[in-house]
């Protein structure tokens, strides 16, 4: 029930235009982002790039309804990879084909990833395309499909409560894909995706499974984005069993602000790590998503805030 309030007030206008003004709620905002400027996420990007760890920006917005603003979010992550490319910093960024105009024109948001993946190719950087609500999940994969085969320098994100997503990641190793598996963060029907949180989990580590062995293939560059500190360790135990992986091979994408412990644990045992650095000022929708993905996140930012 929780989850789904989140949900529901995720996509509230109202809620948005209320909440967002209170100190209180900014303040819990913070506990996830930085803070809502570049500068601000590439500050904490040198710091983590100091202790060893990637670096994943993502500005925070989605269904960009207007083909300058597109062009403008464009233009914001070439400037953010040129920063990053001149700090020298292990980065990667992660966006949602919403922001390139997806809503206008599917030719408008090809157009836009494309300039946007040849920038970053030319400086050795890598981009993620996000996953939205299941409303999008065809014409996103439409549209990686399409540029995976041009550019080399393109993952996607796949979301384990959709019962969809096993035949998905079928269809996308064949491509030598590089795919992102979260949990899912958007309020869907039981029709299309598992209702309960032991049958996502469940069906996480089955994909997890498939993805690992198509690693083993060389198929695939596969990304576990979770804090499930139960799922984390089944996958750790379970590589032994895939002859020509070790937890060197691992890679875990982890959210800022939330479990720095379990971060620096898996550095020290050789596994890669990522931190996803949000920013931007369109930051409600994605902070209550985030809040609904784990409730022990709503409870975590409760007790910053009262004793901050």
């Amino acid at each position: 029930m929780l989850r789904g309030v989140l949900l529901w007030a995720s996509e509230n206008d109202f809620l948005r235009n209320k909440l967002t003004q209170m100190a209180f709620v900014r303040r819990a905002s913070s506990k996830f982002m930085p803070g809502e400027t570049l500068d601000d996420a590439l500050e904490v990007a040198v710091c983590l790039e100091q202790e060893k760890t990637m670096s994943v920006f993502t500005l925070l917005g989605e269904n960009v309804a207007d083909r300058s603003e597109a062009k403008g979010v464009v233009e914001h992550y070439k400037t953010l990879l040129s920063q990053a490319d001149s700090r020298n910093l292990t980065s990667e960024i992660s966006l949602k084909l919403t922001q390139l105009g997806v809503d206008l024109d599917k030719q408008v948001a090809k157009s836009n990833l494309d300039s946007l993946l040849e920038f970053a190719g030319h400086l050795g950087l890598f981009v993620w395309i996000d996953i939205e609500g299941s409303d999008y999940t065809d014409i996103t994969l439409e549209i990686y499909k399409e540029a995976v085969t041009k550019y080399p320098n393109v993952g996607v994100c796949l979301q384990a409560y959709l019962y969809r997503t096993e035949g998905d990641i079928d269809d996308l190793v064949s491509l030598r894909s590089a795919i992102r598996l979260v949990k899912g963060a958007y309020l869907e029907s039981e029709k299309i995706a598992f209702p309960q949180k032991k049958d996502v989990d469940q069906n996480y580590l089955r994909l997890a499974d498939r993805l690992l062995l198509a690693q083993v293939k060389g198929e695939v560059r596969t990304v576990f984005a979770t804090h499930d500190n139960r799922i984390i360790g089944a996958i750790i135990e379970s590589v032994e069993l895939y002859r020509g992986l070790d937890v060197g091979d691992l890679e875990f994408h982890m959210l800022y602000g939330v479990s720095r412990d379990v971060q620096k644990s898996l550095l020290r045992k050789g596994i890669k790590v990522a931190v996803l650095i949000a920013y931007g000022s369109a930051w409600f929708p994605w902070y209550m998503r985030r809040l609904a993905e784990r409730p022990a996140n709503l409870w975590f930012v409760l007790s910053k805030v009262l004793t901050s």
